[in-house]
């Protein structure tokens, strides 16, 4: 099954986060995820607001995982980490 890749961010070092940025889109797009949603307008319902918001699908929550904890995600993570704060959760789909 499908997995999405669902982070909400505050960015605190715009400079140090363009870098994880950078990054970041070669090492999912390497273990086969691409972008639906990345910062776009959002309405808050509930919960704590962040700024930012990224959903990124995977062709399973396997995947996604995978790339969380590859070198190329990890060095990338490493600029994000001091520079936002984050939470990440990878959630598999309903749909194939």
């Amino acid at each position: 099954m499908p997995a999405l890749w669902i982070a909400h961010v505050t960015v605190t070092d715009a400079d140090a986060y363009g870098k994880y940025a950078e990054l970041a889109g070669p090492a999912i797009a390497k273990h086969g995820g691409h972008f639906i949603a990345r910062g776009g307008r959002f309405v808050q319902l509930e919960g704590k607001e962040r700024a930012r918001n990224v959903v990124a699908r995977f062709p399973s929550l396997e995947a996604a995982e995978t790339c969380y904890n590859s070198p190329e995600y990890q060095k990338a993570l490493a600029h994000a980490r001091g520079a936002s704060e984050r939470e990440l959760m990878i959630v598999e789909t309903t749909e194939d």
